[in-house]
């Protein structure tokens, strides 16, 4: 199995994919913010400006997130992936590259919790994001019912990864 942890910033993906990573005793955390930033010189955030070359390294980004997720499964590891994917385009990369061993959950707890959470962290790692309803709409559509929505607005996040443990295998295919 290969799991997707995605969903609104604030949502809690970071923080769930790592218990359940480390809950697990063959697996890899595969950070999708880290793959990004391996680009260091003329590196644009997904959102940034020029919005081609954003769009064109978001495409690095998940291919790289497959392949290492590919060679991570090749080895006997579990890779965990913390990426936010934002519609059914970029699943398709990833339905397409891990085929039926993909799981996908999408952490869904609201737009009010996934503004309160990130208020909680330190302000350097603030996304300050605005756009979640509209953010969840694209998914909603685009992910065409695939996945697991699991609404974590009342879960602690050891309570949604225990669940994630308990569950995604059955619910959270892709």
């Amino acid at each position: 199995m290969a799991l997707l942890v995605t969903g609104s910033p604030g949502a809690g993906k970071s923080t769930v994919a790592r218990a359940v990573a480390g809950a697990l005793s063959r697996s890899a955390l595969v950070n999708g913010d880290a793959v990004a930033r391996l680009v260091v010189g003329g590196y644009v955030w997904p959102l940034g400006e020029p919005a081609d070359e954003a769009a064109r390294q978001v495409r690095l980004c998940n291919d790289n997130l497959c392949s290492l997720a590919r060679n991570l499964l090749a080895a006997g590891f579990t890779p965990v992936i913390d990426w936010i994917v934002p519609d059914g385009d970029q699943l398709e990369v990833y339905r397409a590259a891990l085929g039926e061993r993909l799981r996908v959950v999408v952490l869904d707890p609201g737009a009010d919790v996934c503004v309160a959470r990130d208020r909680q962290r330190a302000p350097l790692e603030q996304f300050a994001f605005d756009g979640h309803d509209a953010l969840r709409a694209t998914m909603v559509e685009g992910f065409g019912g695939r996945g697991w929505w699991l609404d974590s607005s009342h879960l602690t996040a050891q309570e949604t990864a225990a669940l994630v443990l308990r569950e995604a295998d059955e619910r959270a295919r892709a």
